[in-house]
């Protein structure tokens, strides 16, 4: 059942139930306004009248109300830092783009999240090794300029790498300066 809300929540159970928004007030002691409130999203309802509704609707109360997992939120930390991270493993020519192109890839249809921080990384490595090539291509007509340039750059990305792997474990942001947006944000 992929009804996000516990309004959407209720009204399945209800109508799975056969149960009219009177019956179900009748059968819980919950006011019928109530339960059309609910229904419609407008107010969030107390623990207690989840409960009431759940025992008259015969099911679970983890059926109505939408209980986090606390274990999701470890889980998105681990795939930020797995996203922001993989640039590192730039080892292998390209690999800084080609690592979080694939998790990119594999994960933004999950997350929304994922989606929007995948296509930030591609978009920044993308653009930094633009830059780097052509940091190296100044080496003839500006031999010695561009080993300043070169490392600057290589220093950059280091830097931005890892302050943007902090700031999406600790607060779910992230800002990479310079990037060319070759990927749009939907």
């Amino acid at each position: 059942m992929e009804n996000q809300t516990i309004g959407n929540r209720l009204k399945y159970q209800r109508t799975l139930k056969g149960l009219t928004q009177e019956q179900l007030s009748d059968a819980s002691t919950v006011g019928i306004r109530t339960i059309q409130r609910i229904e419609k999203d407008e107010v969030t309802p107390h623990k207690q009248t989840v409960k009431l509704l759940a025992s008259a609707l015969e099911v679970c109360i983890e059926d109505i109300l939408i209980i986090d997992n606390p274990n999701e939120e470890a889980i998105q930390k681990k795939w930020m830092l797995l996203i922001h991270g993989t640039p590192f493993l730039g080892f292998i020519p390209f690999g800084n783009i080609l690592f979080p192109l694939f998790l990119w890839i594999h994960k933004s249809k999950d997350n929304k999240v994922y989606d929007l921080h995948g296509k930030s990384v591609v978009n920044f490595q993308c653009s930094l090794t633009i830059y780097f090539i052509i940091s190296l291509l100044l080496f003839f007509p500006f031999p010695g300029f561009n080993f300043f340039l070169t490392g600057a750059i290589v220093l950059f990305g280091i830097i931005i790498t890892v302050r943007n792997i902090l700031t999406s474990i600790n607060s779910g942001t992230c800002y990479y300066p310079l990037a060319i947006p070759f990927l749009k944000a939907t």
